[in-house]
């Protein structure tokens, strides 16, 4: 892989991590604490609050999983160690990578 590619990896995962970090400003409001006050919200409205809760504690989860493989994959481009299989060393085919950057196995070592 030549070093424009990376580049274009690098710029493609820095991007990216830009607009997760970006969605997580906007979801704490979602995530917060469910008010049990009967008299204020009833029970049903609690009940679709509480599962909103659910919802957006598990986005951030997946979020933050999401930046953690942006972050490694990024620490790979800087070591000259991104689009080789984190098991054998092999190169991951290119089109694999363009879907997914984050990517650390080839296909027979995913298996």
């Amino acid at each position: 892989m030549n070093d424009a590619e990376l580049e274009t990896y690098r710029q493609g995962l820095l991007t990216l991590r830009t607009s997760l970090l970006d969605l997580e400003q906007t979801s704490l409001d979602a995530a917060r604490v469910v008010e049990l006050d009967q008299a204020a919200v009833g029970r049903l409205s609690r009940m679709d609050a509480m599962q909103a809760q659910q919802m957006a504690q598990e986005t951030e989860r997946r979020r933050h999983l999401q930046l953690q493989k942006i972050e490694g994959a990024l620490r790979r481009i800087e070591a000259d160690e991104f689009g080789y299989c984190y098991v054998c060393g092999n190169e991951i085919d290119a089109g694999r990578l363009q879907v997914d950057p984050t990517i650390t196995r080839c296909t027979k070592c995913m298996q």
